[in-house]
């Protein structure tokens, strides 16, 4: 299935998102209001019927220096995160490693990726849960385990040559209170959600450093600038992974001299699969997530990515709120888990002896919209 076009609608229906997008291409779009701005203050007919409508041409003003504004604010973000430099990629030469690519957003990133002829390289813990397409390759890891991490790596090298786009969707979850969290429990949280990044990132940069070409996708979440009850241990390797997008991005500017290494963040909320079942709050669908980390893999550019997009008017600024508000937001949210079910599959390097239920996670990194 191709990747849906920002053009149509949402899978989700009309969101404020929606709403948000079609403002974007129209009363703010500077190629529509500018024009009409300079009409009315030069062209005679024009003149005449912004005179007769003086509230409606100060609205267009407005709308035309919000829009250039706008307009001015992504010119720079495009500008510094891609450190002012150009790169091209060649996707019948890439070569792509996704973490959590058995079932989930990863699946459907895999799929998309495969859809388009690239030679993808799945890394899991459990087996693939679709027939593999002919350029996908399928490697059992531990991502609870640095040596079974450094092992596949040697394999995918050995296999597909050094990867020059790595995708760290993999994520875990288990939906328990800090006192009923057991070691075992936040070792999981943190060597899947955060850790193994660190660890896989070591094995495939040097070769993207020594090209200038490459690419870092993190799955966060929208939990990495909001902790809630009972998720506290997610939340905070999701703010681990959020902190390690942003320090990665500044050293392959000015440590490791590769300005061209491109670096992606996804941070979505609660999203429609098994691993977050139960959850309480609106949801987005995998495609939608992963359609979005596609398509900025495929445009080559570094990105911050917020889903939904109207998360941008509140979740990065939570913290900039006044104390009682922020308190106050994160006690409200102790509903979030209350009916939470999501399955999980225990890592074999945390599972030494131990009886315990195996069941199935669905490979992906979700939480609940405004987390």
């Amino acid at each position: 299935m191709p990747i849906r076009s920002e053009w149509q609608l949402a899978r989700e229906g009309v969101t404020g998102d929606t709403l948000a997008r079609a403002l974007r291409h129209t009363v703010l779009n500077p190629l529509f209001t500018v024009p009409l701005l300079l009409a009315a203050r030069y062209h005679p007919e024009g003149s005449r019927l912004a005179a007769g409508n003086p509230g409606l041409y100060r609205y267009l003003k407005i709308a035309a220096g919000l829009g250039v504004l706008q307009w001015v604010r992504e010119w720079l973000d495009n500008g510094v995160t891609n450190n002012w430099v150009n790169d091209r990629y060649d996707w019948s030469k890439e070569v792509v490693v996704v973490t959590g690519g058995s079932d989930g957003i990863g699946r459907i990133v895999v799929e998309r990726l495969a859809e388009r002829g690239v030679k993808v390289a799945v890394l899991d813990v459990q087996g693939l849960t679709y027939e593999a397409p002919p350029t996908v390759r399928y490697f059992h890891v531990d991502l609870a385990s640095k040596p079974s991490i450094e092992k596949v790596c040697a394999q995918v090298k050995a296999t597909l040559g050094n990867p020059t786009v790595l995708i760290n969707n993999a994520g875990a979850a288990r939906g328990k209170s800090i006192l009923d969290s057991t070691e075992k429990d936040i070792k999981l949280t943190f060597n899947v959600n955060a850790l193994s990044h660190y660890f896989l990132v070591q094995q495939f940069l040097p070769s993207m450093i020594e090209r200038n070409h490459g690419m870092i996708v993190t799955v966060a979440s929208m939990a990495a600038y909001v902790a809630a009850p009972n998720m506290v241990d997610y939340a905070a390797s999701k703010a681990a992974a959020l902190a390690f997008h942003e320090g990665l991005s500044a050293e392959l500017a000015t440590v490791y001299k590769a300005p061209r290494i491109r670096t992606v963040l996804m941070a979505q909320g609660y999203t429609r699969t098994k691993l977050f079942e139960g959850f309480q709050g609106r949801a987005l669908y995998p495609e939608t997530v992963a359609d979005e980390i596609v398509r900025a893999v495929f445009a080559g550019k570094s990105k911050h990515i917020i889903l939904p997009e109207s998360g941008w008017l509140l979740v990065p600024r939570i913290r900039s709120l006044p104390l009682f508000m922020q308190y106050g937001l994160r006690k409200r949210l102790v509903k979030l888990m209350s009916r939470w079910q999501g399955r999980q599959v225990v890592q074999p390097s945390l599972d030494k002896g131990e009886e315990v239920e195996r069941k199935v996670e669905e490979s992906a990194v979700l939480v609940s919209e405004g987390q």
